[in-house]
C-alpha cells in the first residue's frame, strides 16, 4: 500500500520553526480548498516545502490528525476558526 501524503508549501519562518520542532500544529483557514483536501480524509505523512522551486528546501512529518480550532489571526487579531494540522516526528525524506 503507498503512502498517503499532504503536500503543503510554507514562508521560511514558518518552515524553520516547524523543522527545528518547536512549532507542533500548522494552520490553514477554512476554505473550500482545504475542505477538501482535509476533512474525511486521512495522511501519512506532510511534505513541507519551503517556496516553489523544485529545489526548495523540504521537509517530512508524521500526520497526526486535523481538528478544527478557534485561534487569533495574528496579522488582524480577530479570532477565527481554522484547520489545525497536527504534526508528529520529522522523518528522513
Amino acid at each position: 500500500m503507498s503512502e498517503k501524503i499532504l503536500h503543503l508549501t510554507l514562508k521560511k519562518k514558518w518552515f524553520d520553526l516547524i523543522k527545528s520542532g518547536e512549532k507542533k500544529e500548522e494552520y490553514r483557514e477554512i476554505k473550500q480548498y482545504f475542505i477538501t483536501r482535509l476533512q474525511g480524509r486521512t495522511y501519512d505523512f506532510i511534505i513541507f516545502r519551503n517556496g516553489y522551486s523544485k529545489t526548495s528546501p523540504k521537509i517530512k512529518v508524521k500526520y497526526l490528525g486535523v481538528q478544527i480550532k478557534m485561534i487569533i489571526n495574528p496579522m488582524t487579531e480577530v479570532y477565527q476558526s481554522v484547520f489545525a494540522i497536527q504534526l508528529g516526528k520529522i522523518l528522513p525524506l
